[in-house]
């Protein structure tokens, strides 16, 4: 087991490992726990009671949070002509078609999100194996391959986060920053427990939500009771 550090094992003794606290208990507990000299990020784990191997069983989509993330997301979309303008005109950090396709090929990975119009799929699919393994693939359930450009980058900007079950049937969520304080952080918890609740697939079966567990950036995890929520 690694080695934990004394700002760590401080934190930890804040924290009963065994007990599912009030949601808002928890959100206020992260706050005290984050020991890093920076705005800590704020991650929520749901345990599902999935099989992630089976097709009917996989969760993935993507939400606006009401309070963002705290995070400004650099943009590509991959466009043509008027869509291209309205990737501009919405915000887009980057806008083009072949010369970015070339620039990933390349070794460029300037960015955080990839929405990409339907028409541009046929080439942006050939960069698979670059964004597939980092999560950055274009996926119609996630809204990153539409014609509907503005709406998209809007979202992005607005702090649109997108969710998707592991092997290990976890999904992992940005909820927000350690400054962001306990009401607007319960918002975002909220908003992405709801969803996930409502993504629960027809073929699960037994407890759904098995576990709720928050932290920040190198902070123990807080279990939370669902009920709470």
């Amino acid at each position: 087991m690694a080695k934990r550090g004394k700002k760590y094992i401080e934190a930890a003794k804040l924290v009963d490992r065994q007990k599912y606290y009030a949601a808002d208990e928890a959100l206020e507990l992260v706050q005290k726990t984050s020991f890093v000299n920076f705005d800590a990020s704020v991650e929520v784990a749901f345990r599902l009671g999935v099989d992630p191997k089976r097709a009917d069983q996989q969760i993935r989509g993507a939400v606006v949070l009401p309070n963002g993330t705290g995070k400004v997301r650099r943009v590509l979309v991959f466009a043509k002509g008027e869509k291209a303008k309205e990737a501009v005109a919405a915000g887009a950090d980057f806008v083009g078609d072949q010369e970015y396709v070339d620039k990933i090929r390349d070794g460029w990975l300037d960015f955080d999100v990839v929405v990409a119009t339907p028409d541009m799929m046929g080439e942006v699919g050939k960069l698979g194996r670059i964004l597939g393994p980092k999560g950055l693939m274009p996926n119609p359930k996630t809204g990153t391959v539409t014609f509907e450009v503005e709406k998209a980058v809007k979202e992005i900007k607005a702090g649109k986060v997108e969710y998707r079950v592991d092997k290990a049937g976890n999904v992992h969520v940005p909820i927000g920053k350690v400054s962001f304080g306990t009401e607007k952080l319960r918002e975002n918890l909220k908003t992405i427990y709801e969803t996930i609740l409502k993504a629960k697939p027809a073929a699960a079966k037994g407890t759904y939500v098995k576990n709720v567990t928050v932290s920040s950036t190198m902070s123990p995890g807080i279990k939370i009771d669902p009920a709470t929520i």
